[in-house]
C-alpha cells in the first residue's frame, strides 16, 4: 500500500514548487558557458536563440514537476533517489537556461505554472502504477528531452557557442538519466504513450518559444 506524505514532506514539496516558479534557480557547478565569450549576433538571431533557450527551461520546469510528482508516489527507495538526484541536476539546468535567456534579452514562459500543473499530475500517475513504469517512464523522458537538445543543438545561430556549450552539457546529463533508469529497472513504455508524449512536447515546445 502507498503511504501517503507527512505533513513536513508536503511543506518541503510545496517550497520546491515556489521555488522553481518564482525564485531565481541556483547551479552548484560552473556554468558551462562560465569561459566561452559571447560573440555578435543580429536582432532575428537573439530572438530566435532566445526562444529556444526558453523552450529549455520550459523543460526543466516540467522536469522539475514530473520528477517531484514521480518522487513522491514512487516506493522503492533506489527509484525515489535517483529521481530525487535528476531533480537536482534538472535545477542546475534551470539555473543555465534562466541566466542565458536574461542575457539574450528574453524572458521565461508566461505558461510555467501550467506546464507546472499538468507535469506534476503526469508525474504522480506515473509513480502510482508502479516503479518499473515510473522508471520507464523517466527513461523515456530523458530520451525524448536529448533529441530535442540535439535538435536545439542544429538550430541554434551557429555563432551562439555560450548557448551551445549549455545545451551540450545538458544533453550530456539527460542520456546519463535515461541509462541509470534503465539501470534501475525501467520497463519499456508501450508505442501508444511515446508516442502521447511526443505529441504533447511538441505542443509545450511550439507555445514556449512564442509565450
Amino acid at each position: 500500500m502507498l503511504k501517503l506524505p507527512a505533513l513536513d514532506t508536503l511543506i518541503n514539496e510545496f517550497d520546491v514548487v515556489l521555488r522553481t516558479l518564482a525564485a531565481p534557480a541556483v547551479s552548484a557547478r560552473a556554468h558551462p558557458d562560465a569561459h566561452v565569450e559571447e560573440t555578435e549576433m543580429d536582432d532575428a538571431q537573439r530572438r530566435h536563440a532566445a526562444g529556444l533557450m526558453r523552450v529549455n527551461h520550459c523543460g526543466e520546469v516540467c522536469a522539475q514537476a514530473l520528477y517531484q510528482g514521480q518522487s513522491l508516489t514512487a516506493r522503492d527507495p533506489a527509484a525515489r533517489e535517483a529521481l530525487r538526484a535528476a531533480a537536482h541536476e534538472e535545477v542546475e539546468h534551470l539555473a543555465w537556461t534562466e541566466r542565458r535567456i536574461d542575457e539574450l534579452g528574453g524572458h521565461k514562459s508566461l505558461l510555467n505554472p501550467l506546464w507546472y500543473a499538468g507535469s506534476l499530475a503526469i508525474g504522480v500517475t506515473a509513480g502510482l502504477i508502479g516503479d518499473k513504469w515510473n522508471l520507464g517512464f523517466l527513461a523515456e523522458t530523458e530520451r525524448q528531452v536529448g533529441a530535442h537538445l540535439a535538435g536545439h543543438l542544429r538550430q541554434l545561430p551557429p555563432q551562439d557557442a555560450r548557448s551551445r556549450a549549455i545545451v551540450e552539457q545538458m544533453h550530456i546529463d539527460e542520456t546519463h538519466h535515461a541509462e541509470l533508469a534503465d539501470q534501475l529497472g525501467a520497463a519499456p513504455l508501450p508505442a501508444p504513450v511515446k508516442a502521447l508524449m511526443g505529441a504533447t512536447s511538441k505542443v509545450m515546445t511550439t507555445l514556449a518559444y512564442r509565450l
